[in-house]
């Protein structure tokens, strides 16, 4: 059992599953010798070699096109896409080979790749380096999308991504990468994709949420329950497809629900999730479905992040409106 942070647990998994499986490959633009820009492979082409942790140019188009021929031939390959502001050169191979390669042959062939992504705001990055658009990939059929909150379930869920036959996109919310340390096993074990975690059992309100914006939904939580209020805390975890099902049961035993995002709230998980409520549990409800998300402006730079991204205020002010009916 060792104390590691989010993205020690990150270079954990990829140390054991290349330990187990020679098939799993890892590339990117500074993985090798630096251990990439935040350190996640840090160690690993030494242990590895060249062969298998593999440094590559900067061309995103090229790393996805890569791994669709690796993937294609029986390979497992581990893509590193510096920064999520950096994909779009892939996109075009992410949605016209990687998602739709079992449909396209008929299950012939699948694509067992999962592309790693450092997403999100808090660091005082520039543009290109802090959007959250998971509901870009959520999006398109074939992909599964997952988003870890703490190391625990970074080493978990990373496992079981690149154990999945099909491709997963395992975005990493770097603003929690050193923020926490949790005890976690090399055991080898990985949590379930496509499941919530109900981090927290409560009857009044139900807080849905998933990434970074965990720590601010459980510090709300708990700020609640000083005051008599029991949330239920659900972290997400897998976006896409989602497990609504134990949303739905949260829903039924609350009759509230404040969802908290970090991305913009057009056209967002959080949209999805609050449409999925109203058509399957309206009847459940109390009051309206109210969200907390980040403004629909591009991420300003470095101090006015603060400014943009949810607060543990902007959270309780959520619940206190849906608290309001009775």
């Amino acid at each position: 059992m060792a104390l590691v942070t989010l993205i020690e647990a990150v270079t954990m998994a990829l140390a054991h599953e290349m330990e187990k499986d020679t098939d799993v490959v890892v590339m990117g633009e500074d993985v090798g010798k630096n251990g990439g820009v935040f350190r996640a492979t840090e160690g690993l082409q030494k242990k590895f070699g060249e062969e298998r942790v593999i440094d590559t140019p900067l061309a995103e188009a090229m790393i996805a096109g890569l791994s669709v021929g690796m993937a294609s031939q029986g390979m497992r390959p581990v893509p590193e896409i510096q920064f999520m502001g950096f994909v779009f050169p892939a996109v075009n191979q992410i949605m016209t080979a990687v998602a739709r390669m079992r449909n396209r042959t008929r299950g012939r062939l699948t694509m067992p790749m999962t592309i790693r992504m450092p997403y999100g705001g808090g660091i005082h990055a520039p543009e290109h380096h802090s959007e959250s658009t998971e509901a870009l990939f959520a999006h398109i059929p074939g992909l599964k999308v997952v988003i870890p909150s703490n190391p625990s379930r970074a080493y978990g869920l990373l496992l079981a991504a690149m154990r999945d036959p099909d491709p997963v996109l395992f975005l990493e919310p770097k603003r929690i990468y050193r923020a926490v340390k949790h005890e976690v096993e090399d055991n080898g074990e990985a949590y379930p994709l496509e499941t919530c975690f109900v981090d927290q059992e409560g009857d009044d309100v139900t807080l849905i949420s998933w990434g970074a914006m965990m720590y601010e939904t459980l510090q709300a939580a708990e700020k609640l329950a000083a005051e008599g209020i029991n949330a239920e805390v659900i972290d997400v975890a897998t976006v896409a497809p989602m497990d609504m099902t134990t949303i739905f049961e949260s829903v039924r035993k609350t009759g509230r629900v404040v969802i908290v995002q970090e991305a913009p709230k057009a056209g967002a998980v959080g949209s999805e999730i609050a449409a999925e409520i109203a058509e399957h549990e309206l009847l459940s409800l109390i009051a309206p479905i109210e969200r907390v998300s980040g403004w629909d402006t591009v991420m300003p730079y470095a101090k006015l992040e603060g400014q943009y991204m949810p607060t543990v205020e902007r959270i309780l002010d959520g619940v206190k409106k849906v608290m309001a009916f009775k």
